[in-house]
């Protein structure tokens, strides 16, 4: 979501200003599912107002991350769906969620209610790595130090 000021040159900072709000974070998690139309997104999302909505859509597709795809002229109504680009923050977007189920942000005093995301087949916790697609192994936490933005 491009803004008049943005938020750092780090590759943190460039995410941000794409996507950096609640109700754009929300609407691509609702798109996740595959293309909608603006009131089933409206549904999905819950509390947003309708010129916020519209707003943050036609920014996602001025970001590349969302497609409009119009399925009537008069008037103008579009189905909406992510791009490959916005299709990218599905994995983080469900890290962000297990962190918030967690408790995530919290009182660090105060336990967390729901579990972490479990494996179905075998029902063990799952948990997000760094993965070198070179050397195909996981990147180690001593690593991470190693690891830069290209």
């Amino acid at each position: 979501m491009p803004t008049s000021t943005p938020a750092s040159s780090s590759a943190l900072g460039q995410a941000l200003d794409q996507v950096g709000d609640r109700w754009t974070l929300l609407v691509v998690d609702a798109l996740l599912d595959g293309p909608r139309r603006f009131g089933a997104i409206h549904e999905a999302v819950s509390g947003v107002a309708t010129n916020v909505l519209a707003d943050r859509l036609r920014r996602l597709e001025a970001g590349g991350l969302v497609l409009a795809r119009p399925y009537s002229r008069r008037p103008p109504r579009f189905t909406y769906q992510l791009s490959g680009s916005g299709l990218e923050l599905a994995s983080t977007l469900r890290s962000l969620a297990a962190w918030g189920s967690r408790g995530g942000g919290g009182d660090p005093l105060v336990p967390a209610t729901a579990a972490p995301l479990h494996h179905t087949s075998c029902g063990s916790a799952v948990e997000v790595r760094w993965h070198c697609l070179t050397c195909a192994r996981l990147v180690d936490d001593d690593e991470i130090d190693e690891l830069a933005w290209v």
